[in-house]
């Protein structure tokens, strides 16, 4: 796999060190290749990566910057305003996080196993902001219920959150010897999960 040099010489390293890494991470794991290898990747020298990433780490950070910011703009989508209701958007937010986790395995991996949010905080900002969409539609549907027993909506929005991060890892992405077979698509799974957690607190239809 190489990108070639007009990469470099048309001014677009960056985006091709960013587009191998993504293809590197899809096919081996985020420790599956090193530095250098991402370089040859590209089609440049070891060290012209260095202009722009001071290393492996700032890299993988990048990806996961983007693909924080794609999700968010995927689950503003899928929410849609709280149409038709709050409990049938939040489904449709399930569905397009798991969406999410099949297209860009690469950013996926990228922003749950690589670079802690603590230490970059671009990307800790970028991380809250996609769950700030759940959390504002988990604030929507408990609005919408009773007064009494109204539960506390960032509960909720750390449930569902908690439910679409668990079944897409454990149900998409490369085949692990930990996965079980399912009689449903992960997303049926998923949908029927967060059904049953949303009526039982007085949130569903």
């Amino acid at each position: 796999m190489s990108f070639g040099r007009d990469s470099y010489h048309h001014g677009n390293l960056r985006e091709a060190l960013v587009e191998a890494a993504r293809r590197l991470i899809a096919e081996r794991g985020l420790g599956g290749f090193a530095f250098a290898e991402l370089a040859r990747a590209a089609g440049v020298s070891p060290a012209a990566p260095y202009r722009h990433f001071r290393d492996r780490g700032a890299l993988v950070a990048e990806l996961a910057l983007r693909g924080f910011a794609m999700l968010r703009e995927d689950l503003l989508t899928a929410w849609n305003d709280g149409r038709p209701d709050p409990a049938a958007a939040i489904e449709r937010c399930g569905r397009a996080y798991l969406h999410f986790a099949r297209r860009d395995p690469a950013a996926y991996a990228a922003m749950f196993d690589g670079t802690p949010g603590e230490t970059d905080p671009a990307l800790r900002a970028a991380a809250d902001a996609a769950f700030a969409v759940v959390r504002n539609a988990a604030e929507a549907a408990c609005a919408a219920a009773p007064t009494r027993n109204r539960p506390p909506a960032l509960m909720v929005a750390l449930h569902v959150w908690t439910l679409c991060h668990g079944t897409a890892s454990l149900f998409t992405g490369p085949p692990s010897p930990g996965r079980r077979p399912l009689p449903m698509t992960p997303e049926d799974l998923l949908e029927a999960g967060l059904l049953v957690y949303l009526r039982s607190l007085g949130l569903g239809g």
